[in-house]
């Protein structure tokens, strides 16, 4: 009799298994349904997150409805509770206290989120960068008739569903055409297009007098050399009267002239680019300011023209939204933003079919920034998806691999996007300049990134980790959108769709959403702006502050990450024995289908072995319910670099056996400075984590009688498991340092009787053993007579044993 996997949702719909890959939810009550499943209850109507409805009348009812069918409540009658309600509306009124339990206090929140949905995040003493406020009531002596909160008002669920939708009220604008002309817009374009034109003009003239100059000033010293060289020569062969020895003269003087064309070849080009590097800095510099001035202007006419039609008509499309406050004439001082990026939208899917214009506008070029505009925000209704589609057209155009042509001309298609061959524009300037187009605010941010070449515990002193990003202001606050790092994730050519021959190679498909309206508490993990008040925090955090926060990648916030304890920093110290531990917890939904690599290295160098043992055997990976552990066993002192990765899969994915292709979510500096204990490498095992938590997760293999990853056994053990779902083959390895694979083998037998599955150990010796168990599910068996080779099977838990006959 097989049991369901526990670790696993169910469907609401058709009560059937729903992995990650197929998955809407959580919803109301943490419900889950099929992608297809997603249907209202009544008519069968395909819904998306934005357009489904719960019932607004039983609370027990968890299905999903159309706004046609939606239940909904009726105008109710007198019972016991309303006759509660009525007596609670006639308590005599009092101003001097407000409802902190319905409507929420402001204190009580940190950057826009609630303060049990703060996660991780240290400074480098250990304390939270986001220091805990605790809210305080200002109760009055002379307040006598009590406080009504949610849950005596009978509406704490009302509440729940509408807390997203009453933090953020969408504004929904006509298109930009209702009250600006194409033809406006496309002249002072042409405008800024003439001013581009004598600055690039002027920029290849000073690249042209810069290189011309440069030349002359090495052909004149290449002459004063070879005329020192050729006067030398001349002097010297004049009293040498023997052949030999003016050949030999000749011989040294040819050596001479070529080593010193070689080594003015070299300084040449090094002076070139040296003097490439200033000119492109200046140049980037100038383009900035100009694009700067351009953008103003274009905001200017938008601002001006929408203004003038408020005026006459308004610009809300319906009465619902007359209250909604309009988009700000003038650019507002950086403040943080008051609601979290997940009330502003819960998954990127609510912008498909945004995304797809966006897509379907990048395989196509423009000849003007007002036409690729107007094609992009044409069915916009909010300045949230303008900027999303800009941010999509960015991250779909792979303008780092486009072809330009050497004669670009300001009014062709690829001329549009010169400054980007030039190197004059980045990706920050680009989308500035689209977000002026489409009547948004936005700012170029410089300051220091974690890119590329990064390590925890690097100091940022120099320019090495300068980097540029934006603040749009969308949604009521700035928000941070980084494009570059949003598109740096391609796509293979087997997944990308396929377009006409030769443009694929100038679109990427795949991008990184978390760099789209980042919440400022997890964008500070990563970037650092030089002034202050742009790093939208309520409470600024230093530089030091900066370097000491933990690494983390992206892919630690798009999979809910947070640490398991507090005080964690980029550099993590081991005790005296060399110990230490990150713990790394993970919400409830993706318990089911993360998993967790490492790999551990000498800090400053690629070496990952330490006398001849990996270094990977001197870390004991381990997942107890949703935390998983990594414990570091430092094997000499000095400092190494911890790298913990995870990936996303079904078991019917991690089944097939395939390679899996696991990302970085974060990286630690372990420091030893002192070892009193010589460690021991684990024994050789499959690598991943220890414990039975993935056999129960991935194969529905539950454990009967040790359920941690450490175990404490005499001379014979017995591990029992349950079955789930139905398994084959099964097969267990036994491993010991100093004792080879083979020789261990006889001492480990297993049966499976009905649904058990038991393995029995027999150690020949006391101390450490490691125990691998293979299986694979029944049908996905090969068809091969050799039902022992490991790789006919999938690796499915691995525990740690210590043998002794004490235990």
């Amino acid at each position: 009799m097989y049991r369901a996997n526990f670790y696993e949702s169910a469907c609401l719909r058709c009560k059937e298994t729903v992995y990650q890959v197929d998955r809407i939810g959580p919803l109301k009550d943490f419900t889950f349904f099929h992608t297809g499943c997603f249907k209202c209850k009544t008519c069968g109507s395909k819904l998306t997150l934005k357009t489904y409805f719960n019932s607004q009348h039983n609370q027990d009812d968890k299905e999903v409805y159309c706004n046609s069918h939606v239940p909904k409540s009726g105008p109710g009658h007198f019972d016991q509770n309303s006759v509660m309600i009525k007596q609670a509306l006639n308590v005599p009124k009092s101003t001097n206290l407000i409802n902190d339990q319905i409507r929420g206090s402001s204190r009580d929140q940190f950057d826009g989120v609630q303060r049990q949905m703060t996660p991780n995040g240290h400074n480098g003493n250990g304390n939270s960068v986001r220091d805990h406020v605790s809210p305080s009531y200002n109760d009055s002596s002379d307040y006598k008739y009590g406080r009504f909160d949610a849950s005596a008002l009978h509406i704490a669920h009302a509440l729940k569903q509408t807390e997203i939708q009453k933090s953020y009220n969408k504004a929904r604008e006509k298109p930009i055409g209702e009250y600006l002309a194409r033809e406006e817009q496309a002249r002072l374009e042409m405008k800024h297009r003439k001013e581009e034109d004598d600055l690039y003009r002027r920029f290849a003239k000073k690249r042209e007098d810069e290189e011309r100059r440069m030349q002359n000033e090495f052909q004149d010293e290449w002459e004063r050399e070879l005329q020192r060289l050729t006067h030398k020569f001349e002097k010297e062969i004049s009293s040498k009267r023997s052949r030999d020895e003016q050949n030999i003269l000749t011989l040294r003087h040819q050596q001479q002239k070529d080593d010193l064309e070689k080594n003015m070849t070299l300084r040449k080009t090094k002076k070139k680019e040296s003097l490439t590097r200033k000119i492109l800095e200046n140049e980037r510099s100038e383009t900035a300011a100009l694009v700067d001035k351009q953008s103003s202007e274009m905001l200017e006419l938008i601002s001006a023209r929408r203004s003038e039609y408020m005026q006459s008509e308004s610009i809300f499309m319906d009465d619902d939204f007359q209250d909604s406050s309009e988009y700000p004439l003038m650019a507002p001082k950086p403040m943080p933003p008051t609601i979290s990026k997940f009330q502003i939208y819960a998954d990127p899917i609510e912008f498909h079919d945004v995304d797809q214009i966006a897509i379907s506008v990048a395989q196509n070029d423009q000849k003007s920034f007002t036409d690729l505009v107007r094609q992009l925000i044409a069915h916009c209704t909010s300045d949230v998806e303008k900027a999303r589609t800009i941010f999509r057209w960015i991250t779909v155009k792979n303008l780092n691999t486009m072809h330009f042509d050497d004669d670009l001309r300001g009014d062709t298609p690829m001329g549009l996007l010169r400054g980007i061959k030039f190197g004059t524009e980045s990706y920050h300037v680009l989308f500035k300049r689209l977000c002026s187009y489409a009547g948004l605010h936005c700012v170029v941010i410089k300051g220091y990134s974690k890119s590329a070449g990064y390590q925890p515990g690097v100091k940022f002193q120099d320019s090495r980790f300068r980097n540029s990003w934006n603040a749009v202001y969308v949604a009521g606050a700035w928000r941070f959108v980084q494009c570059n790092w949003g598109a740096r994730h391609l796509v293979n050519a087997k997944e990308a769709p396929k377009t006409s021959k030769g443009k694929n190679d100038s679109l990427r498909y795949e991008y990184d959403d978390h760099y789209f309206l980042t919440d400022p508490r997890e964008f500070i993990y990563e970037f650092f702006p030089l002034q202050e008040e742009w790093q939208l925090l309520k409470r600024p955090i230093s530089l030091r502050d900066f370097e000491n926060l933990p690494f983390v990648r992206s892919l630690f916030f798009r999979y809910g990450l947070h640490f398991a304890d507090d005080g964690y920093g980029a550099v993590v110290f081991t005790d005296d024995t060399g110990a230490a531990t990150v713990r790394i917890a993970m919400p409830n939904d993706m318990q089911s289908c993360l998993i967790f690599h490492y790999n551990l290295k000498f800090y400053d160098s690629d070496e990952d072995s330490f006398d001849g043992v990996s270094l990977k055997r001197f870390v004991m990976q381990s997942v107890i319910g949703n935390i998983v552990a990594f414990r570091v066993h430092a094997p000499c002192s000095g400092a190494f670099l911890l790298d913990i990765f995870a990936n996303a899969v079904t078991p019917q994915e991690y089944l097939t056996g395939e390679p899996m292709k696991f990302k970085s979510v974060c990286k630690f500096k372990i420091c030893c400075e002192e070892l009193q204990t010589v460690m021991v490498p684990l024994p050789d095992c499959a690598s991943g984590e220890w414990g039975p938590t993935k056999a129960t997760r991935l194969f529905g293999l539950i454990p009967i009688t040790h359920q941690e990853p450490l175990i404490f056994a005499g001379r014979i053990l017995e591990i029992q498991f349950r079955m789930s779902r139905a398994l084959t083959d099964f097969m267990a390895t036994l491993h010991k340092n100093g004792i080879e694979e083979k020789k261990l083998s006889k001492f480990i037998q297993h049966n499976v009787t009905d649904d058990i599955v038991t393995f029995t150990i027999s150690f020949p010796e006391e101390g450490q053993y490691g125990l691998d168990i293979y299986t694979r599910e029944v049908g996905n068996s090969m068809h091969h007579n050799n039902t022992s080779e490991k790789h006919l099977l999938t690796h499915c838990t691995k525990y740690l044993i210590n043998s002794s006959r004490r235990n």
